[in-house]
Parts: structure tokens; sequence; C-alpha cells
């Protein structure tokens, strides 16, 4: 077969300008253009546009999203958000100046994303419309000296010039080239999937912006705590808290009613893991907009939301409800009921108030009474004087109520807004037993009688609660659509290659066939080197290659016949200078010849 050229490198620039414009990326500037003003805002938007300044922006966001993850936000757990600010009281203000607490609806995250949804809409117009353009065009035509190409082969051939370009044309079409054959030649081009990723990868960001934009605008989020057999309907009056945005207020909610029929925990009871949350379960009934003979039955989990008229219900938190009943000095009932205790570790050591405000008069004057104290699920025989009282597990093996009493005016009727979970002692006075603070530690069943006639509490039992985050966020949709799409697209713009092959038969003008073939890839890779070497094979049964010249049969065995007539020759010299007779040097050697480019 004849000999193959693998060709020359091409200079490093020019390897690089031919790539470039390999890709619809649009061309950076490295400074201003212009004068004056105009050139500057021209400058500022290409570097806006570009792919450098948009993978910045958003590696900002995702920085941005940070703190969003790390600190309780008010549209989804105003409960922790409020225990937040209580713990930390020094930082708050300071993270209420800088908008910590909402952090995706601040002003410098909404920045970030405004500006990325510039930049990506600068750099995607103008590179579909270039695309488009591209696919429409014919591939480039074959440049004048294909053995510049990083890739290059080249044989001679008897076959017709316009049979090897036709055979080369039909031979790239079956391998789903896009060829065109014209001007002595055939060219080539393949793999602009990788372009349609690119644009699929930033559609699909510009997708997931507008879908977290939508969502910013058009959604709600409100907090609901409920008791085992409490119900709510999902109106502004029943919600323990609400954040709205500009598209979806208190007259947008969804119609539904949620009763919690009750709840199933479980915890590990043993081993290393001992206190670990096994199961989570609320089973709840549930029917949309006002029809309640549609009840139905749901379950929710932690991550497994149960989705009701358009709104999504999360289980965000678990407790317990000690079930308290106060009587007054007269003996009348003045309160029952679960009220909830929050937990403060892991084995929900939990805290809680009680507020009776309608407890009636004491010695001629009205008086309110309020109880604070602790439930544990788990309590131990004795308290520590150090930690207090302290739950062993979170599970509710050994339940008790720890309490203490106060009379006096709880404040409730100032008109002033109060915290449910706190207790104002500020106008209070904590009862006295003995000389020492009235306290009591109860089991389920027993009963306290307050001192100096204050009546008695009674620890009936408990139950279990769970908090609920429901939202309502119609762009998560799109964002999820948009985030498959964008893993789709990065995926073909990473494994697909673009390249390009042009194949060229030229007329010798001693006869015969000069079949010359050329590639070029987008990135460096050896799968152009590998397609052009199999075009080459294929391309063999129309123009078969035609032995080198070099190689003529004759001629070695002409260089074969000198070379022995040398050898013969330096034997002879070799006899003469043994006999001791004298010989004139060879003026050269024949076996080396003159001219080191010639084979004669």
């Amino acid at each position: 077969m004849s000999k193959t050229t693998t060709g020359t490198e091409l200079p490093a620039q020019e390897v690089e300008d031919a790539a470039e414009r390999m890709t619809t990326a649009p061309i950076e500037s490295d400074g201003p253009t212009g004068i004056g003003v105009l050139g500057w805002l021209r400058w500022m938007w290409r570097q806006l546009t570009s792919m450098r300044v948009a993978l910045i922006l958003l590696f900002l966001l995702s920085l941005a999203a940070i703190p969003g993850s790390l600190i309780p936000q008010n549209g989804q757990n105003q409960f922790k958000v409020e225990s937040w600010k209580a713990q930390h009281a020094t930082v708050a203000p300071i993270y209420e100046k800088l908008q910590l607490f909402d952090v995706y609806s601040s002003v410098w995250f909404s920045a970030i994303y405004i500006l990325l949804f510039v930049s990506l809409a600068g750099c995607i117009v103008p590179r579909t419309w270039q695309f488009v353009g591209v696919l429409r065009a014919q591939p480039p035509a074959a440049p004048r000296n294909l053995t510049r190409m990083p890739v290059y082969a080249a044989w001679r051939t008897d076959a017709d010039v316009a049979d090897v370009n036709a055979a080369a044309h039909r031979l790239l079409r079956a391998r789903r080239f896009r060829a065109h054959l014209g001007g002595g030649a055939v060219a080539a081009e393949k793999g602009y999937l990788r372009e349609v990723g690119n644009l699929v990868f930033h559609l699909s960001l510009f997708a997931l912006l507008g879908g977290f934009a939508w969502a910013s605008l058009a959604s709600g989020t409100g907090g609901k705590l409920l008791v085992e057999g409490e119900g709510y309907s999902n109106t502004i009056t029943q919600l323990d808290d609400f954040t709205g945005t500009r598209f979806y207020g208190t007259d947008d909610l969804d119609p539904f009613y949620v009763k919690l029929k009750n709840f199933t925990s479980k915890f590990q009871s043993r081993g290393d893991q001992i206190g670990s949350a096994r199961e989570f379960t609320a089973h709840v009934e549930y029917y949309g907009g006002s029809d309640a003979g549609k009840l139905k039955q749901g379950t929710i989990e932690v991550n497994h939301p149960l989705e009701v008229g358009g709104s999504k219900f999360y289980l965000i938190g678990h407790g317990y409800a000690p079930v308290i009943t106060v009587r007054n000095g007269a003996g009348d009932v003045v309160y029952t009921g679960a009220t909830p205790f929050l937990p403060q570790d892991g084995n929900l050591t939990s805290t809680g108030v009680v507020k009776v405000s309608d407890y009636g008069d004491k010695d001629g004057k009205k008086t309110q009474m309020g109880f604070s104290g602790f439930f544990l699920p788990t309590a131990p025989v004795a308290f520590d004087r150090n930690t207090g009282p302290r739950s062993l597990f979170p599970g509710d093996a050994d339940p008790a109520l720890v309490l203490n009493a106060y009379a006096g005016d709880l404040g409730t009727d100032s008109g002033l807004p109060q915290n449910i979970y706190q207790l104002n002692t500020k106008n209070l006075t904590q009862l006295q037993q003995e000389g020492e603070p009235a306290k009591v530690r109860l089991k389920p069943g027993q009963g306290w009688t307050l001192p100096d006639g204050y009546g008695s509490v009674t620890f009936e039992g408990y139950k279990q609660w769970a908090s609920f985050n429901v939202s309502h966020r119609p762009g998560n949709g799109i964002a999820l659509v948009g985030a498959v799409l964008a893993i789709l697209g990065l995926i073909g713009s990473l494994f697909v290659q673009r390249r390009r092959i042009w194949v060229r038969a030229v007329a010798l003008p001693d006869g015969g066939t000069l079949v010359e073939l050329a590639g070029l890839g987008r990135s460096e890779s050896a799968k152009i080197a590998e397609e052009l070497a199999e075009l080459a094979v294929d391309l063999q049964d129309d123009a078969p290659a035609l032995d080198d010249p070099d190689d003529d049969p004759d001629d070695d065995a002409a260089e074969a016949e000198a070379e022995a007539e040398a050898d013969a020759e330096a034997d002879a010299h070799g006899s003469d200078e043994a006999d001791g007779a004298s010989a004139p040097p060879a003026p050269s050697d024949p076996a080396v010849p003159a001219d080191q480019n010639s084979k004669e």
C-alpha cells in the first residue's frame, strides 16, 4: 500500500483560531471598544454577557444561598427563627439588617440572580441566532493546504476524480456527517449536538432561575402546629404564621381542611445509636375545597409531604403536649386541654407554659394564674443540681411533668401581643410552699393542691403534636424541569465532539489521482483521527491506493546488485593489501551514494 502521511502539527495560534471558529460562543473583548461612554457601555455589556462573568455570578448565587440553609428563615419555620433570635440576642439585630432571616427575598440575593438573568439572556439570544445560521449554511469549504490540519492522510490512485469525491460524499453521509460536495472537494461536519447541549444548558439555567423567580413572586408559606385530634381549615385566622409574596396573599390561600388523627414516633432503644429517630409519621384526614364528603386518609413523613389543594404539607417538628386541668379555689375547672411544650434537646426535654386568664377572684381581687415547667418523656429518678430536669430518652418510657406556679397579672388584657410559649413574670408572684418556691413533679394521673387556697392542678396525661409547613410554590415544577434539562445539556456538551473532515481528489500531471483527507476537532481527542483512518480504509474500495514508485522492485534489485559488487571489490582490495600490493583508493564508496536522497 502507499505511504500514508499523518500531518504536521498546526502552530498553536492557528489551531486555536480554527477551533474557535467551530463554536457559537460570543467572542470576548479584552478592553473597551469605541470612544467615550458608548464604548465603555458596549464593553461592560460584553463582559456581563460573557461566560466568565456568568460562571462568577452562578458561583456567587450558590454562596449567597449558604446562609439560607444555615440560618432559620421566616418563610419556612417561624418558631425556629424566634428561638434562634432568643439564643443569639447579640447578633440577631445585625442579621435582621443584613436580611439573613429572609435570604431568598433579600435585596442582595435578588440583585445577583437578576444580573445572572441578564447575563444568560445576553448570551443565549445571539448565540442561538448564530447557531441557527450555522445550521442553515453549508459546512466550511476545504482549506487550500490540507497538510496544515492536525490530522492528515494522502495516497495515489487510478480512480477518477469525480468518482472519488462522490464516494467520499456517500461514505460521510452514511456516517451521519452533514456533507457537501462542491469545488472539487467534500466538506463534512458532525457533532452539532455539542452546541445544542450548550444552548440547552443555558436555556435550562434560565428556566431554573425563572422558576425560582416565579416562586418568589407567587408563593406563600404558613406554619401550623396540631395536637393529636385537632384539625384546621387553611385560613389566615387559623394559621400560626403566614408569609406571602407580591402575587400570593391571604386571599389566595388554597381551601382545604386537615386533621391530625395520631402521630407515630419510634426511637432506637439500644446500641450505639440509642435515641436516634427511626420513624416519624403523621396520620391525617383531609379534603380539598369545602366538600367534607370527600374526606380522605393520608400520611405525612419527613421529606414525604402531602399535597392538598395546590399546597404541600411538610412535617417539620414533633413534640409532646401534656393535658393539664386547673381548678380554682371553689373547685371550678378554669382551664383544661393539651398544651404543646417545645423540645430543647435531642432527648425531647420540653419546656412550656400554661396561662389561665379566667381564673377568677382571690381575696376580692381578680387574679390570673401562670404555670411554667418541663415535660420529660423519660424522667430520671432524681434531677441533677447543675442541669436541672432533663429527659434521658426521647421516647415516652417514663413521662413526668415539672411545674412552677405563679399568680398575678399575665398582661393578656393589655392588648399587646405575647408569645404563647413564654411567661412574662413581671407582674406575677411565684407561689410559696413551706418557705420555698412552689413546685411539683407529677406523673400522669397525679394532682397537686396549690398553696394558699389557689385550687389544684391535675396532670391528666399527654398527647403528641406535630408542626407542619404549608407551602404553595408554583415555580417548583419549572425549576425541576430546568434542572433535569441542564444536566442533559451539560452531558451533551461534554461528551459530544464537534469535528470536520475534508476530502479532496486532484488529478496529477503525470496521470493518476491524489486523494487527500484532513480532519479538525473542536477539542483535543483521538476520535477525529480514528474516524479519518476508518474513512480512509472504507474509501479504498472506490479509490484503491497505488504502490509508491519509490518502492519499485526493479530499483531494489539494482540496489542489491550494486551492494554485491561493492562487497566483491572490497574483498579484492583486502587481498591486495595482504600480498603487499598497492592499489589506488576508490574515488567514492559505491555503497554510499553521493546524493543522500537517491537510492541509485
